[in-house]
């Protein structure tokens, strides 16, 4: 029998919180309506009436569990089209130095044909849908989506069901895909903002999984054999560890029929598979290379993860930092201190904050591109250094509140259409184990205060090791004594 959870939220009053609760667990007393008999009136938390009621009234996120552990999840919004997807919890993360690259060669093999139909089968039957059918793989997560007419569902989801239970895995795909796979790693290796992310993770997490790359090595790639992506399928590739997503104009009683129909069958043969602990160490890496041209730097220290009830506390903080790119101008009119004053001096030519969580770890920090000068490398790390102590020390009530609305500003857009709200369905259910409904994002987001700030900035931040890489022309790149020093650098 199925087992349906409805993720509703009401309307209650929010108490003092110093600290909020993971966000696995839903917040209770978040919201107010007025004042409280017998009680302090609390300051409403939201701008208006109008707004509340809008972030109250959106659909539910309504969750189903089958017989064989896949749950099923899906929004009804008012559309003529839907998307479909799903959500695996596996990736690069629980790869190993044999196999790395296998999620990521999987993910491009299922499309190459299946036991029921050809490549060029499936091809025709999307394109004649007016579908649109794609995947990703990310270190925690594999996904396969469809976006499609609402009355094709059914037909989209017998698709998804395909590629992900029937897969061909032919030899002479597999050797063609491995010539395609290595020509995508020679496009990735121009694009030197994935080249420093990439860096970045492989000292920054030595001698775990996290430090993987997501395509995996060349040596890996050449090597790939059918039984390699099969052993893969049947550990990871469990009813148990898959969502459903689902959202547009659908009916989630219908969904679930659908979802019986075709993943039914599926079955676990065994638990869940346990990855290995993110191990932070702060380092450095610079690899000097002047004809770059240009200096790619990144600096960062470890962060959250995501259900850590600090998360949205430096969220805020990133958006505080902010992000600049000289092409685009706007300098002196940027709410981020920092982005004016990089404005100001000129360095970098541009620059962007990041915040990066995983299920136990994550990297919070900044990436900038500087010319080559002696001194911009320096002034950069300086200033975004600089910028770190000063929200530790003196940040201002009306920059949280700015940074705040920027922040609700910037997750509500990312929830705009049909495949956004399957896609933050399927990437909270899998972090979470719920959605979080918009409300209470809202109220997590309003009850961060300059003091949280100043509190989260102390215990992340703050005189922490940091792991820093540069690429390019990165002769002014301080040495890692000097910069450790910075992290707790009395002066601004």
């Amino acid at each position: 029998e199925f087992q349906t959870f409805h993720h509703y939220f009401k309307r209650i009053n929010l108490s003092a919180m110093s600290r909020l609760p993971g966000l696995v667990r839903p917040v209770r007393g978040l919201l107010v309506s007025g004042r409280r008999s017998g009680s302090t009136a609390v300051a409403p938390i939201v701008t208006s009436d109008s707004f509340r009621k809008s972030l109250l009234n959106i659909n539910p996120t309504e969750v189903t569990r089958l017989d064989n552990g896949l749950m099923v999840c899906s929004e009804y919004i008012d559309t003529p089209t839907a998307t479909l997807g799903l959500w695996i919890n596996a990736g690069t993360r629980w790869e190993n130095d044999h196999n790395n690259g296998v999620a990521h060669f999987l993910e491009h093999l299922v499309f190459k044909g299946t036991s029921n139909r050809t490549q060029h089968e499936l091809e025709l039957e999307v394109e004649n849908m007016g579908a649109h059918l794609n995947a990703y793989t990310s270190r925690e997560q594999t996904v396969y989506y469809a976006k499609c007419f609402a009355k094709d569902v059914d037909r989209s989801m017998d698709i998804l069901a395909d590629i992900l239970q029937n897969p061909k895995l032919d030899e002479g795909a597999i050797d063609r895909e491995k010539h395609v796979i290595l020509r995508e790693m020679q496009e990735v290796e121009t694009n030197l903002q994935e080249v420093i992310f990439d860096h970045l993770h492989s000292i920054a997490y030595q001698g775990t999984p996290l430090s993987y790359n997501i395509l995996g090595p060349t040596h890996n790639i050449k090597t790939m054999t059918r039984d390699m992506l099969l052993d893969y399928i049947t550990k990871h590739y469990q009813p148990d560890q898959i969502y459903l997503s689902a959202a547009g104009g659908v009916d989630h009683a219908e969904l679930v029929k659908l979802a019986e129909k075709h993943f039914g069958g599926m079955q676990s043969t065994g638990g869940e598979v346990d990855y290995a602990a993110g191990r932070y160490t702060g380092s450095l890496m610079n690899y000097r290379d002047d004809a770059i041209g240009l200096a790619h730097v990144a600096i960062a220290v470890e962060g959250t993860s995501w259900t850590n009830p600090d998360y949205f506390a430096l969220m805020v903080a990133n958006t505080l930092v902010g992000s600049w790119n000289r092409a685009e101008g706007g300098g002196k009119t940027q709410p981020s201190k920092l982005a004016r004053k990089m404005f100001e001096q000129g360095k970098p030519q541009s620059y962007m904050s990041f915040n990066t969580c995983y299920k136990d770890t994550g990297l919070w920090g900044a990436y900038g591109v500087c010319e080559r000068q002696d001194d911009a490398v320096r002034v950069f790390i300086d200033s975004i250094q600089g910028e770190w102590r000063r929200l530790f020390r003196s940040v201002s009530p009306g920059e949280v509140q700015r940074a705040k609305n920027m922040l609700k500003t910037m997750l509500l857009s990312q929830c705009d259409g049909t495949t956004a709200v399957c896609e933050d369905i399927g990437r909270q259910m899998l972090t979470y184990g719920r959605r979080i409904p918009l409300a209470e994002i809202d109220a997590r987001i309003e009850a961060v205060t300059p003091a949280m700030l100043k509190r989260v900035m102390g215990e992340y931040v703050y005189d922490r090791d940091p792991v820093v890489v540069g690429l390019g022309s990165t002769e002014g790149l301080p040495d890692y004594g000097l910069l450790k020093n910075q992290m707790s650098s009395p002066l601004d």
